[in-house]
């Protein structure tokens, strides 16, 4: 059976990660063996070597090299459509808290959304109907990442505990904020940020910041704070967005041609009195690292 587009991409990113791990040699071995393309120029980072490599590979060939490095084809997940509560092109994030907390959460969630950080607001000390409690199911198996705001009776919920392995089961980044608790058993192992007396826009920023640089969740971060700079709808914004661009810790080589081509086509960021030289010399800052 054909791969589609969104196979192919998911399965040429599981393989360039798993593959990528490896020494240099051993990863040109592993192309020739299974008649990939390779080189003897060894430059950039070896995820992006990787990738460059299976580009054009027949679908076959994917699939078994997926398999070889530990990534069965079972485990594509079919084609599903997008939860509607989900902004598209945006890190998912699911909130855990009690409803007492909800104007707080939600002024957390209008806060991150500046950061390309789209949030689920769960309610987790009511007994849910059975849509709600799908509704939650959904969220929780379609999230990049989950905090959770532990306020005092955080623990005594009937659905905060269940949330929260449900998410590690799934292997995503999972944060705490302390707001009167301190984590507890499994949350103890979680990287924990101190909320009392902080307002919602200041945690937004340090979670931000986190989820920018956790191994997990950076490649994500990288991919939508590009998005949204390329619509980027204020010399603002263009500029704000800019300064988040240039301080990523990761890049891959179409980052870089998809802000040259919004400076071009985006009058919002061709006009921010200069973003077009800090795109410049970001591109070129990547393309010396072999990016």
């Amino acid at each position: 059976m054909p791969l589609s587009p969104s196979q192919r991409v998911l399965l040429m990113k599981e393989i360039a990660a798993r593959l990528g791990t490896e020494d240099w040699p051993l990863i040109d071995v592993t192309l020739k063996q299974f008649s990939l393309p390779w080189s003897d120029e060894w430059r950039g980072s070896k995820d992006a070597y990787v990738l460059h490599m299976v580009d054009e590979a027949p679908d076959q060939s994917l699939i078994d090299l997926a398999q070889h490095v530990g990534f069965q084809f079972e485990e594509i997940p079919a084609p599903r459509v997008d939860p509607p509560f989900w902004r598209k092109g945006m890190l998912r994030l699911f909130v855990s808290h009690l409803a007492t907390q909800r104007n707080f959460a939600a002024e957390l969630q209008e806060a991150l959304l500046a950061y390309g950080i789209s949030c689920f607001i769960a309610h987790n000390d009511i007994e849910p109907t059975q849509a709600w409690q799908t509704q939650i199911e959904t969220a929780l198996a379609t999230c990049d990442a989950l905090v959770a705001l532990l306020h005092q009776n955080f623990h005594a919920s009937n659905w905060t505990d269940q949330e929260i392995g449900f998410a590690m089961g799934r292997g995503v980044p999972a944060f705490a904020v302390r707001f009167g608790q301190d984590p507890y058993g499994f949350i103890g192992r979680f990287q924990a940020f101190n909320g009392n007396g902080k307002t919602a826009a200041a945690l937004a920023r340090e979670l931000f910041e986190a989820y920018r640089k956790n191994k997990q969740s950076q490649r994500r971060m990288s991919e939508v704070l590009v998005g949204l700079f390329e619509q980027s709808g204020s010399f603002a914004e263009a500029k704000a967005r800019m300064g988040y661009l240039e301080d990523l810790e990761m890049w891959e080589p179409s980052f870089s041609a998809r802000i040259r081509s919004a400076a071009k086509s985006n009058s919002q960021v061709s006009g921010s009195w200069g973003v077009p030289d800090r795109v410049t010399a970001l591109v070129k800052k990547w393309a010396k690292t072999g990016v």
